[in-house]
């Protein structure tokens, strides 16, 4: 089977705060499988480390207030042409981009609100089943 995971999972130092979310038991669960790494935020051009950035009310903004929303959709567009067709995704929770369920509510104070990343949307309206690890 052909996986995408984000990158951050397996180790990528490609998150905001410029380190990774590694999780060994992902590895262990995927082996034998086809892994497609993947960062719609690496992709977008944003720098590592970079300004953390939310959704609020439907657009992605910095903790700056500068708007990257169709920034990190471009970023998101390369992502599902890299994945290609993939039956499944593993995705870093809460991310503005690969949450999937459980966001960050853009206030940049750390609380939950349900929702999705731009990307785990996407992937959502293309029918992939998605997993989300926290």
């Amino acid at each position: 089977m052909k996986i995408a995971v984000s990158a951050c999972l397996l180790g990528e130092n490609c998150r905001y705060d410029g380190g990774n979310c590694y999780r060994e038991q992902i590895e262990e669960l995927l082996k034998g499988h086809e892994i497609v790494a993947i960062c719609p935020e690496k992709m977008a051009g944003l720098s590592t480390p970079r300004i953390p950035c939310e959704i609020f009310n439907g657009r992605v903004l910095r903790q700056d207030g500068k708007d990257i929303t169709e920034q990190l959709e471009a970023g998101v567009q390369k992502a599902l042409n890299q994945i290609g067709d993939v039956q499944l995704c593993v995705l870093k929770s809460y991310s503005p981009t690969c949450g999937h369920g459980s966001i960050y509510d853009g206030t940049f104070q750390k609380r939950r609100i349900q929702g999705s990343g731009l990307f785990a949307k996407a992937l959502k309206d293309k029918g992939i089943l998605i997993v989300e690890v926290d």
